[in-house]
């Protein structure tokens, strides 16, 4: 297998990835463009090792770092962005003057905060005319950036939130509120730490950059492509070894990407043609790496920055997140790699010959220095060190090894480039975390979480009820049915609304609206944090805003609708796990009332559960399977899945004859093979 193309890694993200979708700047704006991104990601390193600022001027520093670049390096369309570069009077370097313009408005708007902060503290709640100017045109400019940066998804949502918070007077039902003045609006959102300058940019300006940087510089010196050989060395000579390759090297990949689109293309750009070489179709090599991918978001120690974001808002150690995200993770790529196997197994494919995987000892020997950035960074977080300060030392050492290394030397030259590209890659985020903070202040100012929270109460007692007339037993209470249709409800909100969403963002926007419903209920905090996380990158593979599985079909040459659909069946235990630990919190291992046996029970079942429902939706397990026993292991995985002694004795009432059947009907394949080679 192919070695990591930078190269093409970046120009698949730059037709994929809208994030990453620059204009051209020319020469000399485009010096000034390298050394401001350079600069910033600097800017983030020197502070994680030496001290962040104040933190209104840490946060100040850093939005007006990314708005402004944002103007410079992204044009007003997609169409201005891909059109021919040309720098006349009008647009020097080409960047029209009008975003040189809007780029100087947002570094001033972004450091009249801090710069006023001493007078400003007198006039919250009752702004001047200055204040009322610059605080609307911050959110006027933190919604373009948005848009350029992201699309229109983000932006518009923020802009319904705002019309809520100012017309919530004529809100229908439950929603309706007193509402506010844009005065009050500007004071409460620009002027205090509960909108634009509150914990979404806070978390981003203090831990998700020095991350981001982190992952980028890691690759760059060899880290990503020391976890794909690895995976190559374990899994590809199995069958179906390349998308087993997938499956291994995007959980190693994604716990230094940040990106699920970066890892799809990264490590998709060399393992769906391998894919597509041993006979997957082009669809499902596609989907593979999609689903696999968006295992990032999920899996430690990075989770797509949402970890960090996690941690403030539950206010608990970033050890803890990561610890309760180990085994959810571990179930996601348990579904997957069941589904590649056993795809392979029913297509008869083969693995990788000899000849095309590395050695292992090999790869070990040259390629142990790889891991000791990460292994410091991990070491230093486990020890109970701030986030940053393990970033800090982890760059550190990621810089010190590459330049030692002589197999893969980081020169000067890379080393500025990462720092570009790291600051490129935050870009979206940081104007992502400033319109979220927009939809965090509405939330704090109109307490919108507690009348969704009645509507979404309301409505699953309503199901519930009718529900319960139609059964023929009491197999459910109400109570029961109440929290099982609340859950439905809210999981399909998580999807809806993170749709085409970075996942730093999305974990805000569902932690901020969701996540306070399902604690009403009595979940602990944790799980319901980490409930609509998953069903938030959930939305990555599922149609029709499929980011991922877009970038991978496009590799693969195939339908991205289709991708996305198969995408999604491989990534079912992103659906069914967070179903289990709202009913079983032990399966997060550091919840309180933590039991030994519940884990275990929950543990076994889910883990069947993600088995055996990959095997239905294949049709194979032992042997092709028709359509009754199809079902009946879907109803039993559902049932292995819902914790309970109880359940999985039904359970394995349902699966016990296909089993039988199974194992039958793989004797007679084999006979029937043995019989075709003697009569041969």
């Amino acid at each position: 297998m192919a070695k990591i193309d930078l190269e093409r890694a970046a120009a698949l993200e730059h037709e994929y990835d809208p994030e990453m979708h620059f204009r051209s700047v020319l020469k000399p704006a485009a010096y000034l463009v390298g050394a401001l991104l350079a600069g910033l990601s600097a800017f983030h390193y020197y502070t994680a090792g030496f001290g962040i600022l104040p933190e209104h001027w840490h946060k100040g520093i850093h939005l007006g770092f990314v708005l402004g670049l944002i103007f410079i390096v992204f044009g007003l369309t997609k169409r201005i962005n891909d059109a021919d570069p040309a720098s006349v009077w009008w647009k020097p370097g080409n960047v029209p003057l009008y975003d040189w313009l809007l780029a100087g408005a947002a570094v001033f708007c972004s450091l009249y905060l801090p710069v006023t902060l001493t007078s400003l503290t007198f006039r919250i709640g009752n702004p001047n005319l200055t204040d009322m100017v610059v605080g609307t045109t911050m959110v006027l400019l933190i919604l373009e950036a948005a848009r350029r940066a992201m699309g229109l998804v983000l932006p518009l949502i923020v802009g319904v939130f705002i019309l809520y918070a100012v017309f919530g007077q004529w809100a229908p039902g439950a929603l309706k509120h007193p509402g506010t003045n844009w005065d009050g609006f500007i004071s409460h959102i620009y002027m205090t730490t509960e909108g634009i300058y509150g914990i979404p940019v806070k978390v981003v300006a203090t831990f998700v950059f020095h991350f981001v940087l982190f992952g980028t510089i890691a690759t760059r010196m060899g880290l990503g492509q020391f976890f794909i050989d690895i995976a190559q060395c374990v899994a590809g000579r199995y069958s179906g070894g390349p998308a087993k390759v997938s499956v291994m090297a995007s959980a190693m990949f994604g716990t230094i990407s940040g990106s699920s689109i970066a890892n799809t293309v990264t490590t998709g750009a060399l393992t769906i043609p391998a894919m597509k070489r041993i006979g997957y179709r082009p669809h499902f090599a596609g989907a593979v790496e999609a689903a696999s991918s968006t295992g990032g978001q999920i899996t430690p120690p990075i989770m797509g920055a949402a970890a960090f974001v996690m941690m403030e808002f539950l206010e608990v150690s970033y050890t803890t997140v990561i610890l309760a995200a180990l085994v959810p993770a571990l179930m996601h790529y348990i579904g997957v790699f069941t589904n590649v196997h056993l795809e392979a197994r029913k297509l008869g494919l083969k693995g990788l010959p000899p000849d095309m995987l590395p050695n292992l000892w090999h790869v070990l020997k040259t390629g142990w220095p790889n891991l000791i950035p990460l292994i410091i960074l991990v070491t230093i977080i486990i020890r109970g060190h701030t986030p940053f300060m393990a970033a800090f030392w982890g760059i550190t050492a990621c810089i010190v090894v590459g330049f030692l290394n002589p197999r893969n030397r980081l020169t000067i030259g890379a080393l500025f480039e990462a720092f570009q590209l790291g600051a490129k890659y935050a870009l979206a985020v940081g104007a992502a975390a400033g319109a979220v903070g927009i939809i965090v202040g509405v939330v704090t100012l109109t307490g919108v979480p507690f009348r969704i929270s009645f509507i979404v109460t309301q409505f699953a007692v309503t199901t519930a009820e009718f529900v319960d007339m139609l059964m023929p037993l009491a197999l459910f209470t109400i109570d029961q049915l109440v929290l099982f249709f609340s859950l439905i409800f809210i999981a399909i909100c998580c999807v809806a609304l993170s749709a085409g969403i970075p996942t730093t963002a999305l974990y805000i926007i569902v932690a901020t609206i969701a996540a306070p419903v399902l604690v009403q209920f009595g979940i602990p905090p944790i799980a319901a944090h980490f409930f609509v996380l998953f069903y938030g990158v959930l939305a990555d593979i599922t149609p029709p805003v499929c980011t991922s599985a877009y970038a991978a079909g496009g590799i693969a040459g195939a339908n991205p609708f289709r991708t996305g659909l198969t995408a999604f069946r491989l990534g079912n235990a992103k659906a069914l796990v967070p179903m289990v630990f709202v009913y079983s919190p032990s399966m997060l291992l550091v919840v309180d009332g933590f039991s030994w046996s519940e884990f275990i029970i929950a543990f076994t079942g889910c883990t069947l559960g993600v088995v055996l429902l990959g095997a239905s939706l294949t049709g194979y397990l032992l042997a092709p399977m028709p359509v009754m026993q199809r079902w009946l292991l879907r109803f039993g995985a559902i049932l292995f899945v819902a914790p309970g002694l109880k359940s999985a004795m039904i359970a394995l009432v349902l699966v016990a004859p296909v089993m039988v059947l199974q194992v039958m009907a793989r004797r007679k394949e084999k006979a029937a093979v043995a019989a075709a080679g003697v009569s041969s």
